[in-house]
């Protein structure tokens, strides 16, 4: 059984009974009273000395109403890596295996008949090693579409229906 998501709601537009503000220096602290949502730092500056716990939380706001119109305004292409040309690289920065691309081509083995290998550009990752790699999305969600070996380079018609329909 899946356990529960320990993962904490985004925060939204709140009005004052919602949240508690506190400053710590040129910064304040927003934190939901729902336990569920996460909290905010806001940087704010020496104006925050002046600026009510009213003004912060519209300025938090506002920055909430900005990141809405980015998300609502920004079209994703998903980016593949040409045939022939690398899709994963080593980053010494962070000590791991990381995609170039938005996009992976890659082939499942099983190593003993029972641990998944994970092959991309003819080199083998275990299933830690790949779930490491996908932490560089962290945030973003993931299509998997299984697709027979040879075929990995097409883009295969989706249907959508349950399997026994």
């Amino acid at each position: 059984m899946p356990k529960p998501s320990k993962r904490l709601k985004k925060p939204y537009i709140a009005d004052p009974s919602e949240v508690i503000i506190t400053r710590d220096g040129d910064s304040a602290d927003i934190d939901y009273r729902d336990s569920k949502v996460g909290g905010v730092r806001l940087q704010i500056g020496p104006d925050i000395m002046r600026m009510s716990d009213e003004e912060i939380l519209d300025r938090h706001n506002q920055v909430l109403l900005a990141r809405e119109k980015t998300i609502a305004d920004y079209v994703h292409e998903a980016v593949e890596i040409p045939l022939g040309r690398p899709q994963v690289e080593y980053s010494e920065l962070c000590d791991q295996w990381v995609p170039r691309g938005d996009v992976l081509r890659c082939v499942i083995h099983d190593e003993d008949g029972r641990r998944a290998v994970i092959e991309i550009d003819d080199k083998e990752f275990t299933l830690e090693e790949f779930g490491t790699m996908l932490t560089t999305f962290s945030g973003w969600g993931m299509r998997i579409v299984f697709v027979p070996e040879d075929e990995l380079a097409k883009q295969p018609d989706i249907v959508i229906r349950a399997p026994e329909d």
